[in-house]
């Protein structure tokens, strides 16, 4: 006779396997939608007060995405961009966006994607984020490997930081801070080039690839996050915090580090130098 953590063991694998489907299907279908109408055909209007952009295409993709999951999850919660909250509360936890790089699109940039993540007691199992341009899904499962199209991904090392390319992800509450402008900086000097898409779920696709060296991610937290941080995990990158502590749950404000292994001490000590100089100019500041 089966325990009854054996028993919860098989469950949760089976919740997994139908959620990978699911939400592969559901990404597809999404990415499909805003590819065919890239052109033209939406309507767009303003969101914040910030100058950004929502369009009929991110609603349309977002119900399609959502209804699905209620379809085949009814029992579990669902956080999407456009919708919010639907669903009680639950150990499972689905993350939405249904088009991720909404300005990109509006203003014709073809870098947009589909991120749909699944958290089970907060920890990201499944991770799926569709780069719609160019047609190509990208899957990452707790415990096992990055793919996309089935090929296994993984990040690579070896680059001395004048030949690295980085990415850099900040959330739209950060704007001018300081602190972040210095880090800015320091990335600038350090390394070959810092990337800078407004699509990050494609950035966490690029890390796992080979394409990209680095992500340093400043207060960014969001339904296009966590499918990412899932996606580099899996491809060997290791995830920190700026103090070196390990990712491994949700986090509302999240200062996270991503590269190779074998290069994280470096991308600490340049973390740790944008913080002291950020100290010195707040005591400045503070002289005057």
């Amino acid at each position: 006779m089966k325990t009854i953590l054996e028993r919860e063991g098989e469950t949760l694998q089976d919740t997994l396997r139908m959620a990978r489907r699911v939400a592969a299907e559901a990404a597809a279908a999404a990415g499909s939608l805003a590819r065919e109408r890239f052109f033209g055909g939406w309507i767009r209007r303003e969101k914040g007060d910030r100058g950004d952009w929502v369009t009929d295409v991110d609603l349309e993709a977002d119900h399609l995405i959502v209804d699905r999951i209620r379809q085949h999850f009814p029992d579990h919660q669902v956080r999407s961009e456009e919708q919010g909250i639907t669903g009680g509360e639950s150990d499972w936890l689905w993350y939405v966006d249904p088009l991720d790089g909404t300005n990109n699109y509006a203003m014709g940039l073809p870098v947009y994607g589909v991120s749909i993540t699944l958290l089970y007691r907060r920890q990201p199992v499944l991770g799926v984020i569709h780069d719609s341009q160019l047609d190509r899904l990208y899957i990452a499962e707790k415990g096992k490997r990055a793919q996309c199209e089935g090929i296994s991904l993984h990040v690579k090392g070896g680059l001395p930081s004048s030949k690295m390319t980085v990415g850099w992800i900040q959330g739209y509450q950060v704007g001018n801070d300081p602190a972040a402008e210095i880090l800015r900086q320091l990335m600038d000097r350090k390394f070959k080039r810092v990337l800078r898409l407004w699509a990050p779920s494609l950035l966490w696709c690029m890390l796992a690839r080979e394409d990209l060296d680095g992500i340093i991610l400043y207060n960014s937290e969001g339904e296009d996050l966590y499918a990412g941080l899932l996606m580099a995990k899996e491809a060997g990158a290791a995830v920190v915090d700026y103090q070196g502590n390990p990712f491994t749950v949700m986090n509302p404000e999240p200062y996270l580090i991503a590269c190779h292994p074998d290069h994280m001490e470096e991308f600490l000590a340049l973390v740790s130098e944008g913080r002291e100089g950020d100290a010195e100019d707040v005591c400045t500041e503070g002289e005057g």
